[in-house]
């Protein structure tokens, strides 16, 4: 019945579900403000009602995802808007990108060869150690890197959400309890680790924590589209 009513009235479903999806994730947004809770965290509190909402009205994922396309087109100038921290800091960051870039490109060169290893010693899959590997970048990147290096994209995209969602839960916690406090530390961290998920977190706390997260998350997307498709396939010629 709700599936003849999406596709009947396509605009009504758009506003109805766009609408619940909003409202679930400002009031999530608002008890997090209001009692701190980590497991309050917006996104994580939106999916975890509106999961369970879809399948009990018997609705799919490409159903849903078509209802609320809108919010998938909103999300790009959102992302753009992450930019405004780093703005506001640049006179600070231009002084360390050296040492940024460095720092980023031996932690993504272990992060992946760790990643594969390990996936391929407990799964001895390919093409799901591809996916594993490639988990800490925002989700387009991933895709289209995995599907270039024949993995499983699928599996790329929940290791994404996986890696965004426990960053920006647990991160600046767990950074915090090992005794790494400083702005610079934390933004870099959470930035390369949980790409958008854990620097719309960060950005909270202040614009040097987002600036730094939003730096590492850009450098990221970048050296991991310039490193994986060659040190993926180095790696994979171990189990030939």
């Amino acid at each position: 019945m709700l599936t003849t009513f999406i596709v009947n009235s396509p605009i009504l479903a758009s506003i109805v579900f766009t609408l619940i999806t909003i409202a679930t994730y400002q009031f999530a947004s608002a008890c997090q403000q209001k009692w701190q809770y980590i497991w309050l965290n917006p996104m994580l509190f939106t999916i975890s009602i509106l999961v369970p909402f879809l399948l009990l009205i018997d609705i799919n994922y490409q159903e849903y995802s078509q209802t609320t396309e809108i919010l998938n087109l909103l999300l790009e100038p959102a992302i753009v808007a992450l930019g405004l921290p780093l703005y506001q800091q640049f006179k600070q960051i231009r002084f360390y990108w050296r040492e940024m870039t460095a720092i980023l490109v031996l932690g993504i060169t272990v992060v992946i060869t760790v990643s594969f290893l390990l996936a391929m010693w407990l799964i001895k899959a390919p093409e799901i150690a591809i996916a594993l590997s490639l988990k800490s970048v925002t989700t387009p990147i991933g895709i289209t890197l995995t599907e270039q290096l024949f993995g499983d994209s699928s599996i790329t995209a929940f290791a994404i959400l996986i890696a965004g969602l426990f960053g920006a839960l647990l991160g600046p916690q767990w950074l915090s309890f090992i005794g790494i406090n400083s702005a610079k530390a934390q933004g870099l961290a959470i930035g390369s680790a949980s790409h958008v998920i854990g620097t719309a977190v960060l950005v909270r706390k202040s614009a040097e924590h987002g600036a730094y997260s939003s730096v590492a998350l850009i450098l990221s997307a970048i050296l991991t589209a310039l490193i994986s498709p060659w040190l993926i396939p180095l790696l994979q010629q171990l189990f030939n």
